[in-house]
């Protein structure tokens, strides 16, 4: 029993220095930051029915969105260009139509590994990949 206590008390050591390194590798990121990582990149957004939603960040803050190919976005036009900025570090964006053409910022952490997870400014959120 002397033995095992020890060993317990090493597994437990290492899952909770474990945990505590993943949880380090998450990161808020700033204005300067998310611009970075996602000027002239796409972004897959993660969706519940397991497909990823691509949009295209482009340089010149034109962000492309094309779902024409996927059934499951009927509700949206099948293309749009809106808008992308940096705003009191968030990204934002605006679409024509998209959303009712309302405005969205939302805060985004990185995960590391080209991933991310965002929160919008009325609450939802979600993860996604950064590139092709």
């Amino acid at each position: 029993m002397s033995n095992q206590t020890p060993r317990t008390l090493a597994w437990g050591l290492l899952a909770t220095v474990s945990l505590a390194a993943g949880a380090a590798s998450a990161e808020e990121l700033d204005g300067p930051k998310i611009k970075k990582l996602i000027a002239g990149e796409t972004v897959r957004l993660d969706t519940p029915f397991g497909i990823a939603l691509p949009l295209r960040y482009r340089t010149d803050g034109v962000v492309v969105g094309d779902v024409s190919g996927i059934s499951a976005a009927s509700m949206f036009a099948p293309k749009e260009e809106g808008r992308w900025w940096i705003e009191s570090n968030s990204l934002c964006q605006k679409w024509p139509s998209w959303y009712k053409g309302r405005q969205f910022c939302f805060k985004i952490t990185s995960l590391g590994e080209r991933r991310i997870s965002w929160v919008r400014d009325d609450g939802a959120k979600g993860t996604a990949r950064i590139g092709d």
